[in-house]
C-alpha cells in the first residue's frame, strides 16, 4: 500500500509529534512549533506548506516548507523508519518543491545533519547543492547542519528552469 499525502492539518499535530520524537529524540520541535507554522499555512497571505503521509490512517511522514521573498526553506522532513527506501522522502520533497514553485521561490534552502547522510544523498539528487555549514545547529547534541541550496526561476515563459522541472530531472 502506498501512502497517501494530504495538507497537515491541526488535528495531526500529536500523531506528527510521536513520529518526530521517535526519530528527532535529541531535538524534536515541540508541539508550539508545529502550531505557529500551521498557523501560517492557509488562507490568501499563506507562507508555509505543511503535508503529511498517510498509510491505512498511520502517518508515516510529514515535510514543511516556509517562503517569503523568493525564498523558500525546507523546515522539516521526515519518513518512517519503516517507510525508509520506498520512495516516500522523494514524494514529500517533490511536494513541497511543487509549493515553492507556487510560491514563486526562486532559490530553496534546508539544513541537514552532517551525519545524515541518506537525506543529503536525497537532496543531491533533486539538485540541491552544499553552500556552507551551521555550526552546532542542532541541540542540545551541538551537531552541525550542512546548508544545502536548489537554485532557480519561476519563471512563466521558461518552465524547463522552475523548481518542479529541477526536481524531475534530478529526482
Amino acid at each position: 500500500m502506498t501512502a497517501g499525502l494530504r495538507e497537515m492539518r491541526w488535528w495531526d499535530i500529536e500523531p506528527v509529534l510521536g513520529l518526530e520524537r521517535e526519530l528527532f529524540p535529541g531535538d524534536a520541535w515541540s508541539p508550539g512549533m508545529f502550531w505557529s507554522e500551521l498557523a501560517h499555512a492557509r488562507g490568501p497571505r499563506a507562507t508555509r506548506r505543511y503535508v503529511v503521509a498517510e498509510e491505512a490512517g498511520r502517518i508515516v511522514g510529514y515535510a514543511g516548507l516556509a517562503a517569503a521573498g523568493g525564498l523558500g526553506d525546507v523546515q522539516t522532513i521526515a519518513v518512517s523508519k519503516d517507510q525508509w527506501g520506498t520512495g516516500l522522502g522523494s514524494r514529500l520533497l517533490t511536494d513541497l518543491l511543487g509549493h515553492a514553485s507556487a510560491f514563486e521561490c526562486a532559490e530553496v534552502l534546508l539544513e541537514v545533519r552532517v551525519d545524515n547522510t541518506r537525506a543529503q544523498k536525497l537532496y543531491e539528487r533533486f539538485g540541491f547543492e552544499p553552500i556552507g555549514f551551521r555550526r552546532g545547529y542542532y541541540q542540545p547534541g551541538n551537531v552541525d547542519a550542512l546548508v544545502m541550496r536548489l537554485t532557480t526561476t519561476t519563471d512563466p515563459a521558461n518552465p524547463a528552469n522552475s523548481v518542479r522541472e529541477t526536481e524531475i530531472h534530478h529526482g
